[in-house]
């Protein structure tokens, strides 16, 4: 059993949300909960994460269940599912001038009891939340790539100005590189999926004290997103925020 919340806010700045989000629930009891983070600045980033969100969702709720039965049978499905979506929004793109250059990053989690996959691609993150916080994405991003070669330390790319700048983002060519993560929960654990409009403003501490409150889920949610807005909310701000065990309300 999971109990969760959804949010996902314009922010204080922008005046289009291109975050799209979604949770959704198989008969037998499998999870798929998507965060996809339009690509700013380019066109049509709310529609390249909307496409991806819908898309992904219909192939989740409409496949087979065989696609389903094994650990390795789900990460298959996820994998190709999420190849099939990019090409469908980087054709969109080719055939609609105005699509131009669209993408968005993708964090898709499917959940089955305490295991769970994930399918990442660009600067969403997800944490593990439980006495501490573990973040177990890694950013496709150029500061990274800057990391990796030993040019910058982890510390200079928190403050790098080119920080957010992404070189993997779903939609922009034919075949996507895509990074796929196994992951369990603990007792008493969380899955935090969010776009960077929230890790970027709030710190993993403060992340972890909101999270690990004795707030409603609901409430943990709301205070995630003001604390964000409350320190600029520059991005569109969306999250999913899962808690593994169903005592709480």
């Amino acid at each position: 059993m999971f109990r969760y919340v959804v949010e996902s806010d314009t922010g204080r700045i922008r005046e289009v949300n291109e975050d799209s989000v979604a949770v959704l629930k198989r008969p037998d009891g499998l999870l798929l909960a998507v965060v996809a983070d339009g690509m700013g600045g380019h066109k049509a980033g709310d529609v390249a994460s909307k496409m991806t969100v819908d898309q992904l969702s219909q192939y989740f709720l409409e496949d087979e269940a065989m696609s389903f039965l094994t650990l390795d049978s789900k990460r298959k499905w996820l994998s190709e599912r999420i190849q099939t979506v990019n090409r469908l929004v980087f054709e969109h793109s080719l055939a609609n001038p105005e699509c131009k250059g669209m993408g968005t990053t993708l964090i898709a989690a499917l959940i089955d009891d305490k295991e769970g996959i994930l399918c990442h691609i660009g600067d969403s993150r997800a944490y593990l939340i439980n006495g501490g916080i573990n973040q177990i994405t890694r950013d496709h991003s150029y500061v990274n790539v800057l990391v990796d070669s030993g040019e910058i330390s982890q510390e200079e790319a928190e403050e790098h100005p080119k920080k957010n700048w992404i070189v993997r983002a779903l939609g922009t060519e034919a075949e996507i590189e895509r990074e796929m993560i196994n992951f369990s929960f603990d007792e008493a654990s969380y899955l935090l999926i969010c776009s960077d409009g929230l890790s970027n403003k709030v710190s993993k501490e403060e992340l972890a004290s909101i999270v690990r409150s004795t707030a409603p889920l609901s409430q943990k949610g709301q205070e995630l997103v003001t604390l964000a807005n409350d320190l600029g909310g520059e991005d569109n701000i969306s999250l999913i925020l899962l808690y593994s065990v169903d005592e709480e309300v």
